[in-house]
């Protein structure tokens, strides 16, 4: 596919994007449901018209193409199978809590693939009127202005974001997430936790934060966010190693390789101690220390 189909398709949807997230900024009454029964899974009717209006403005202009939304896989029980075809990935409202809320970290995230790889990804913050963008080759912009990692190399110098509140899905992320922090916590120089994937992507990408990880996604909440990361400069890699999965995205993103270095030594330290030990009990820092040095 050219790259003038490619922009075409980013020129079609970039005004919707922005239009919905606009018509966000009116809502007076927020009444959020529980979703599959998880009381910290939330939804609201604005996800499910958002995705329904991007969706239904994109069907009727592609025809041919295919579509990953959060709401429509929740509704299906299931996600579609990622083909070669032209593959709109959408999440209408990434940090659906934080909007409940009415904290302004949330956001509209669209990202393309083709041949399942990631072409272009848009992700707008309405509240913050903070617009990342990002086309394969062509480096990531925040409002136009082109974005650059860090570029930190010293995880000692890290500002750290870790998606915390994830652990409470189930008792195996609770147990991977406790039992990294053990070990990363005494490494870092700071730690965050903003509720939303696609804006903590983003904030890695223009230099708000140095590094973030977060397991127990699904594709719609990086899509774009990962793509903006890399263009700008950043490292994006499976937090257990394995190359990264669109499709079961468990990922570290760093401003450096260097960096994505050290986490990940860090990190195998602390998953090999959790598979020796099959516990959750905090340990003392020096058995800690001790463990990450062998």
């Amino acid at each position: 596919m050219s790259e003038s189909e490619v922009q075409s398709y980013m020129d079609f949807v970039l005004p919707l994007v922005l239009e919905s997230g606009k018509n966000l900024l009116g809502i007076e009454q927020i009444n959020p449901e529980i979703k599959n029964g998880n009381d910290w899974d939330v939804v609201t009717i604005y996800d499910r018209k958002i995705e329904d209006l991007l969706i239904q403005k994109l069907k009727q202009k592609y025809t041919t193409h295919k579509f990953i939304g959060e709401e429509e896989s929740s509704a299906n029980k299931r996600i579609a199978t990622l083909t070669n075809s032209p593959t709109w990935i959408i999440d209408p409202i990434d940090g659906t809590a934080n909007f409940v809320k009415r904290m302004p970290i949330t956001c509209i995230s669209v990202g393309l693939t083709i041949n399942k790889e990631r072409v272009f990804g848009i992700i707008y913050n309405p509240y913050m009127n903070e617009l990342f963008t990002a086309k394969r080759g062509h480096g990531a912009f925040l409002n136009g202005q082109r974005i650059f990692t860090s570029g930190e190399t010293d995880i000692k110098k890290c500002i750290f974001n870790y998606e915390l509140s994830l652990a409470i899905q189930n008792e195996q992320l609770m147990e991977l997430y406790m039992s990294r922090l053990k070990f990363l916590i005494n490494e870092i120089s700071g730690i965050r936790s903003y509720g939303s994937a696609a804006l903590g992507l983003c904030y890695v990408a223009c230099g708000r934060i140095d590094a973030y990880q977060c397991d127990g996604l699904y594709p719609w909440d990086v899509a774009a966010g990962t793509l903006i990361v890399e263009e700008a400069g950043g490292s994006v890699v499976d937090s257990g190693g394995k190359p990264f999965d669109l499709m079961n995205p468990n990922f570290l993103a760093s401003s450096t390789e260097t960096l994505e270095a050290q986490f990940m030594k860090t990190e195998r330290a602390a998953d090999a101690f959790r598979e020796k030990n099959k516990t959750n009990q905090f340990l003392p820092e020096d058995v800690i220390r001790n463990e990450k040095t062998k």
